[in-house]
């Protein structure tokens, strides 16, 4: 069963009805306890990171998360979740985020070099383009996945970024080390491609063959 941690800034209903059409189990709740007993857990996002860090602190949370990445059990990050996953985030003044990957949250510039402005958020159907094999991609094609955010990852550790997607930069869109993965776009609103992302990350908790 994969837990669906509830701190009250996700997208909890897409989420649950995208593993519901894939037929796996889950559960939507905050209890640390009932987290605990899960094979895998997803960590949604939307909205302030700094609110979020904020619920994640009080609720302690945040420790739970770490702790359970230690123990091995695989987290996956979606939209903002993913960005809570880095260092810190410039959003509403700097904020340490849970530290699982090394990089830095920041805004788009929302001008490129060539002084022309550009749209931000970025909103809308983009390309991925993956760099390194992942179990979260495994037997996957590049295609096009559904972003909406102002902020994006900075980060030097580039084995990190498992796939990427241009706009003013290359945007880190998929993520991950060891047993702790990241989708800067929302899987579940993603159409096939990300649906597959999803059905990769439960085979990792379950462990079935795909």
């Amino acid at each position: 069963m994969i837990g669906v941690i509830d701190y009250g800034m996700g997208n909890l209903y897409s989420v649950s009805k995208a593993l519901e059409r894939l037929g796996y189990e889950y559960v939507v709740t905050n209890n640390q306890e009932e987290l605990s007993k899960m094979k895998g857990l997803i960590l949604p996002g939307v909205g302030s990171f700094k609110d979020a860090m904020g619920i994640l602190e009080q609720s302690d949370l945040s420790t739970f998360i770490k702790v359970q990445v230690r123990k091995g059990n695989p987290l996956l990050g979606i939209c903002l979740g993913m960005q809570l996953l880095f260092d810190e985030s410039e959003e509403n003044g700097l904020t340490k985020g849970l530290g699982l990957l090394n990089g830095r949250v920041t805004r788009f510039r929302g001008v490129f070099e060539t002084g022309e402005s550009y749209k931000v958020p970025h909103m809308g159907w983009n390309r991925l383009h993956f760099h390194y094999e992942s179990p979260l991609l495994e037997g996957l094609e590049e295609g096009y996945v559904y972003f909406v955010h102002s902020y994006h990852v900075e980060t030097e550790d580039k084995e990190v970024v498992l796939a990427s997607s241009p706009y003013d930069v290359d945007v880190p869109a998929v993520v991950g080390s060891k047993h702790v993965f990241g989708t800067q776009f929302h899987p579940e609103k993603s159409s096939d491609l990300g649906m597959a992302m999803l059905k990769n990350f439960a085979a990792v908790c379950l462990k079935e063959e795909k």
